[in-house]
């Protein structure tokens, strides 16, 4: 495994707000300098691939070889098991409407499904999250992450960001979209893949 240090420069592959502040917030112990692919300048690169891993490589590689630093990026969606697994990576597409992503509308769409499908109680499905950790020579590590949990209409909670309101993870009683940041970033599938980075990369 390779190692980043205190003190090393790394770009965050997002320009999504939501993502770069939980990420910037877990980063901020390890005395990383974080940067994001945004503030840079950098297009989003085209993501191609049909896994959460796929897409983070691409993401992370074209970061890296731009900025010539490491980059990290993470590719993270919802999958619903009624729904045989989508979203899934096209998480983000559901959202998209021609003057940017509305993830109300999504997360009513989610629901619609669900309804016209007649799926049983609960309705279950996870967050994934996979981060792509790499290096402008072209080396990468990967980091997987997943919370469990079951969806809930109508949504709750203004906190969070994306499908946060409906989903209601195992064993808790507010979803991630009432739940106090502090405690959502603890348990989250971003969390879960972060851990393993920070045991691999940061230790």
């Amino acid at each position: 495994m390779r190692k980043l240090s205190r003190g090393d420069r790394l770009v965050l592959a997002s320009h999504n707000k939501g993502k770069l502040r939980e990420i910037a917030e877990l980063l901020a112990p390890f005395g990383i300098s974080v940067v994001s692919a945004g503030e840079l300048g950098f297009e989003e690169p085209e993501e191609t691939e049909d896994s959460f891993a796929g897409n983070a490589r691409i993401k992370a590689h074209f970061a890296a070889k731009a900025a010539g630093l490491p980059a990290l990026s993470d590719d993270s969606g919802l999958s619903v098991d009624a729904l045989d697994g989508a979203p899934g990576v096209y998480t983000a597409d559901w959202a998209e409407t021609p003057n940017g992503r509305d993830f109300p509308m999504a997360m009513e769409k989610v629901w619609t499904l669900l309804e016209e499908k007649q799926a049983p109680e609960p309705r279950t499905g996870r967050f994934n999250c996979t981060l792509c950790l790499a290096w402008p020579d072209g080396h990468d590590e990967i980091f997987a992450g997943t919370v469990e949990g079951r969806l809930v209409w109508p949504m709750r909670g203004d906190k969070g960001f994306g499908f946060d309101p409906m989903f209601l993870p195992e064993g808790e009683i507010e979803t991630f979209g009432e739940m106090d940041p502090a405690k959502k970033h603890g348990m989250s599938h971003r969390a879960v893949a972060f851990a393993k980075l920070v045991r691999d990369c940061l230790g």
